[in-house]
C-alpha cells in the first residue's frame, strides 16, 4: 500500500495542473500503474525531462508502480506539441543510440530492481514493429475523427505555419500506446506536462471506444518556466543535460547555485525529495540567506544525478575558484576527479612528463611551456609584482624553479597570475 497520497503530494509541491475525474478514488484502491513517455530526440535527458522523472519518482514513493515508455516508434515521427515548425527527423541509428543512453540514465534514477512496485520498462516500437500501414489505418485511425484531432491545441497552433501528416498522426500513436498499455499491463493512468494534455486525452478517448466499461485517466504538471518566463533548463550555452559528457557536474551544480531567488521555492518543491516539513523549515530558516538554500538544493540534486564523489569534486572546484582565501593545503588535498573538473573550467596546459625531471623555471613555465604570458620579461615583471603563485604559494624570485614537490598527485599544479588568471598544468606522456 502507498505510504502517502499521490495527489496530495503533488498538490503541496505545486506540481498538479489537471487530472480527469475519478482519479483520486482510483489511486486509493491499491498499487496502480502510470506511465510517462520519453522520445529519444537527444543522447541525454535534460533538466526539462527531469520534471517528468520526478513525477514518476513521487508516484513510486507513494507506493505505486511507474512505467517508463521509451518512444522507439514515436521518436521516429516527432511530437508537434510546443513546436512552431516541423522537427528534423533523426536517423534510425541515432535514435537507437539515444534510446540506449537514455535507458541507462532512467535506470539509475528510478527503482527498477526491488519491491512489488519496481518500475517497468517499455519500448513502444514493440507495439508497431509487426503492424503494416493498412492495419494501422483500420485498427487505430478508425477510432479517432479528424475533427477531434484538429481540436487539439498542439495541432491548431500549427495549422497556419503548416503541419505534415506525419506529425499530425503523432497523437494517434500516443493514443494507441495508451490502449496497448491498458490492455497489456492494466496501466490506466498517463501523465505528462500540461502541453501533453491533448495527446493524453486522445488516449483516454481511444480506450473508451475500444474497451467496454473502460476507466482511463490523465494527469499533467504545469510547464516549469523561470520567473522571467523563459524555458526552464535552458542557459545561454544551451540545454542543461543529466549526462556529464554534455553538461559537466560542475556546470550542473553551478546551474542550481545560480538560479533566480524568485524560482527557488518552486524548484525545491519540484526537485527535492525532502518532506514538506523539511522544505518549509529550510525556507523559514534561510529566509534571509537564499544562497545557503540554493546550496542545499544544488548538493541534493548533484549527488542524486552524479554521485557523492562528483559532488565532493565540484564543491572543491567551487571553493578553489571562488574563495580567495583558499590555502596551499587545500590544493594539496584535491582529488584526481577535482583536477579533471578544473581542466574543463579554467585554461589547461598539458606538458611533457620529462619536463618534471629538468626542473623547469617558473618563467619558462609561464611562457615557453604554457604560453600564459607572451614574453619572459612580462613573466618576470608579474613575479616581481608579487602576482604569481604556484599551488597558492607566492613566487618571489624570477629564477625560482618548479620542483618535484610542486606537482600534486605527481602531475598537476595550479598556476596563478593575479586574482583572476588561473591555469592548470598537467604532466602527460
Amino acid at each position: 500500500m502507498q505510504e502517502k497520497d499521490f495527489i496530495s503530494e503533488l498538490r503541496w509541491r505545486n506540481m498538479l495542473q489537471d487530472y480527469t475525474p475519478g482519479l483520486e478514488a482510483y489511486l486509493s484502491g491499491g498499487i496502480r500503474r502510470a506511465y510517462i513517455g520519453f522520445d529519444p530526440t537527444a543522447r541525454s535527458l535534460g533538466i526539462g525531462n527531469y520534471v517528468q522523472i520526478m513525477l514518476l519518482t513521487q508516484f513510486q514513493r507513494c507506493g505505486h508502480q511507474p512505467v517508463v515508455v521509451m518512444g522507439g516508434a514515436t521518436g521516429r515521427i516527432g511530437d508537434p506539441s510546443g513546436k512552431d515548425k516541423e522537427r528534423e527527423l533523426k536517423s534510425m541509428e541515432e535514435l537507437d543510440a539515444n534510446i540506449k543512453a537514455q535507458e541507462s540514465q532512467l535506470r539509475r534514477l528510478l527503482n527498477f530492481e526491488e519491491g512489488n512496485n519496481k518500475a517497468l520498462w517499455v519500448n513502444n516500437y514493440d507495439f508497431y514493429k509487426d503492424m503494416n500501414v493498412l492495419s494501422f489505418l483500420r485498427d487505430v485511425g478508425k477510432n479517432m475523427t479528424i475533427n477531434y484531432m484538429m481540436s487539439k491545441e498542439s495541432v491548431k497552433k500549427r495549422l497556419e505555419t503548416g503541419i505534415s501528416f506525419t506529425e499530425f498522426s503523432y497523437q494517434l500513436l500516443q493514443a494507441y500506446d495508451f490502449l496497448c498499455l491498458y490492455q497489456q499491463l492494466d496501466c490506466r493512468l498517463q501523465m505528462g506536462g500540461s502541453d501533453q494534455w491533448g495527446n493524453i486525452t486522445s488516449g483516454t478517448e481511444m480506450i473508451g471506444k475500444c474497451v467496454t466499461d473502460a476507466k482511463a485517466f490523465a494527469l499533467t504538471t504545469p510547464l516549469l518556466t523561470k520567473s522571467d518566463g523563459k524555458k526552464f533548463g535552458k542557459t545561454e550555452e544551451g540545454n542543461v543535460f543529466l549526462d556529464k559528457e554534455y553538461t559537466s557536474p560542475y556546470k550542473f551544480y553551478q546551474f542550481w547555485l545560480n538560479c533566480d531567488d524568485a524560482d527557488l521555492a518552486k524548484l525545491f518543491r519540484y526537485f527535492s525529495l525532502k518532506s514538506e516539513e523539511e522544505i518549509l523549515s529550510n525556507e523559514e530558516k534561510f529566509t534571509d540567506d537564499p544562497k545557503a538554500l540554493k546550496a542545499l538544493l544544488a548538493e541534493e540534486i548533484t549527488e542524486r544525478i552524479h554521485g557523492q564523489d562528483a559532488l565532493t569534486s565540484v564543491q572543491q572546484v567551487s571553493e578553489l575558484l571562488f574563495n580567495k582565501n583558499c590555502s596551499h593545503e587545500f590544493i594539496k588535498g584535491l582529488s584526481e576527479e577535482s583536477f579533471k573538473q578544473l581542466k574543463s573550467e579554467i585554461p589547461y596546459y598539458p606538458m611533457p612528463k620529462e619536463m618534471k625531471s629538468s626542473q623547469v623555471s617558473v618563467v619558462n613555465l609561464m611562457t615557453e611551456n604554457t604560453g600564459s604570458l607572451p614574453s619572459k620579461s612580462e613573466a618576470r615583471r608579474a613575479i616581481q609584482a608579487n602576482a604569481v603563485s604556484i599551488n597558492k604559494i607566492k613566487v618571489n624570485n624570477p629564477d625560482d624553479l618548479v620542483t618535484d614537490e610542486s606537482w600534486i598527485l605527481g602531475k598537476y599544479l595550479l598556476l596563478e597570475n593575479g586574482k583572476k588568471n588561473k591555469f592548470i598544468v598537467e604532466l602527460i606522456g
